[in-house]
């Protein structure tokens, strides 16, 4: 599976929102369709926010397609204690079974979609972009003229036992421990026919791009791998139709653990909140996954529709998670908090995913250096 040519923003950007839309969608399909088996009347279905660009209504519920395309909602009759009027069709008149079942269905539907995401990449074969780091052998294969690496002498075929007394194993510690490094120079041994040798290198700062965009200094010698070009060096794992649904599974459960996990490291100082993404990052993703191929593009849609239902899980309103864990007070009390302690904690988790969604917004605009950007202006 080759790489291919980088794509253009406007492809990527029509590729990003259509597979947005169908995370939507199907989020929000998920509460549609229970809440109708439920017996509650939806008044709207709607894609985006904000004014309307089209809208239809079918069977009592209004489609709606809004002008901004970054989320959904879908509007049930009685959905507010406000709006409660004793109708056999509102929400709130529904038993806690039913609503906990209404507003948990839209992350479950979502992780029924990543499962099958998983299941296809696997039959369709995953590229495994760590496995095929990690069969690089510390080889040198290639060596640009006029880099730090040619004139410290190193030659093709040279294998990289260690740096600095740092052991060496494959191509990606190589690479890591270069970038990474300080000094002025690298002590480096090599194995050259059998024989040990030790060559002092000098690296180059060199300027590279993320998949951001974003400019950063890299520290190169100017070498590179034996063989990476070749097909063999690229990992792809397969299996069949009924081995990947067990995979599929593990996957999804791997995803789970670690998204968890890694907001309690977050939360405990171990990990920097920088390392959330949001919107603007996932463009930036789903733009280098096109670069990949079609089962890389869905295994990242597969992680994007997990990482939606694991978020929405989170006990916070106005996320899914905050209402059922409303719904689980009010099974242990035996009745519902009251109006003013509802709003109380409404305004509450508003605010706090209001604060969380300017700070990822601020933390994927930093990754592609808008921030430095408007520093700049701002300092003349």
């Amino acid at each position: 599976m080759g790489q291919r040519g980088d794509p253009s923003n406007l492809m990527a950007l029509i590729v990003f929102f259509i597979i947005l839309s169908i995370l939507i969608v199907v989020h929000e399909w998920g509460h549609f369709i229970t809440a109708k088996k439920c017996g509650v009347k939806v008044e709207q279905f709607a894609l985006g926010f904000g004014p309307k660009l089209f809208s239809r209504v079918v069977d009592g519920t209004e489609f709606c397609l809004c002008a901004v395309p970054l989320g959904g909602y879908v509007k049930m009759e009685g959905d507010e204690r406000s709006r409660v009027v004793g109708n056999q069709g509102e929400f709130l008149s529904k038993s806690i079974g039913q609503k906990f079942l209404i507003v948990l269905m839209g992350p479950v539907v979502n992780f029924v979609l990543a499962y099958f995401c998983f299941w296809f990449v696997f039959m369709l074969g995953k590229v495994d972009l760590d496995a095929t780091a990690e069969k690089v052998p510390a080889v040198v294969g290639q060596i640009l003229a006029g880099s730090p690496a040619q004139k410290a002498g190193l030659m093709p075929d040279d294998e990289v036992i260690s740096i600095d007394n740092h052991p060496i194993k494959h191509w990606p510690d190589l690479q890591d421990y270069v970038s990474q490094s300080k000094t002025s120079s690298l002590k480096m041994v090599i194995d050259r026919h059998g024989k040990n040798m030790v060559m002092e290198v000098v690296p180059q700062e060199q300027i590279q791009k993320d998949i951001f965009g974003r400019k950063h200094k890299i520290r190169r010698i100017g070498v590179g791998p034996l063989q990476v070009q070749k097909s063999q060096d690229v990992v792809i794992v397969r299996y069949g139709p009924i081995e990947s649904l067990k995979q599929a599974a593990l996957e999804l459960g791997d995803i789970t653990v670690k998204t968890y996990v890694a907001l309690y490291q977050m939360l405990i100082g171990m990990r920097s909140p920088k390392e959330a993404m949001g919107i603007v990052g996932m463009f930036f993703v789903i733009k280098f996954a096109l670069t990949i191929g079609f089962s890389f593009l869905l295994n990242i849609v597969g992680i994007i529709s997990a990482s939606l239902a694991l978020f929405n899980l989170l006990p916070v309103i106005p996320l899914d998670g905050g209402h059922l864990f409303l719904f689980l007070i009010e099974k242990l009390r035996g009745r519902s908090l009251s109006q003013k302690v509802d709003e109380i904690i409404a305004k509450i988790g508003v605010s706090l995913i209001v604060t969380l969604a300017l700070f990822v917004f601020y933390v994927d605009f930093e990754r592609i250096g808008l921030i430095d950007h408007f520093i700049k202006i701002f300092r003349g």
